[in-house]
Formats: C-alpha cells, sequence, structure tokens
C-alpha cells in the first residue's frame, strides 16, 4: 500500500515509456488519488465529531462482531 505522504518516482531520463510503464503509473496515481481522497474524508470525519466523546475500542468490536 501505497503512502500519500510519498514522492511519487520519478523515471530515468534516458528510460523509454512504454505502455507497460504509463499503465504502472496510471495505476499508481489512481491508487494516489484514492488515498488522498480516504485522506480527506477522515479529515472531515474528525472535524464534523469535534468534541463528541469517542467510542471506546472494546464496544466499538462488539458492536462490529469484531469479538
Amino acid at each position: 500500500m501505497s503512502s500519500v505522504l510519498e514522492r511519487p518516482t520519478k523515471r530515468a531520463a534516458n528510460s523509454r515509456l512504454t505502455l507497460q510503464a504509463l499503465h504502472r503509473e496510471v495505476v499508481e496515481l489512481h491508487q494516489r488519488v484514492a488515498d488522498l481522497e480516504d485522506l480527506r474524508e477522515l479529515n472531515r470525519a474528525i472535524e464534523s465529531n469535534g468534541s463528541k466523546p469517542l467510542i471506546p475500542w472494546t464496544k466499538a468490536k462488539k458492536e462490529l462482531g469484531l469479538v
């Protein structure tokens, strides 16, 4: 899984752009955009919760059926 904070890798100046390499770059960019959208959604959720009390992890696990 990629990190949102990672810098994209740069191609070497002498490397040829192939269809496979282009596809790989598009896939990586798509994943990066998805990660950024997830981060933006998480930040909005954190803001909207403000100072509401948090749900204890043990209670959340029980409600989700993870226990």
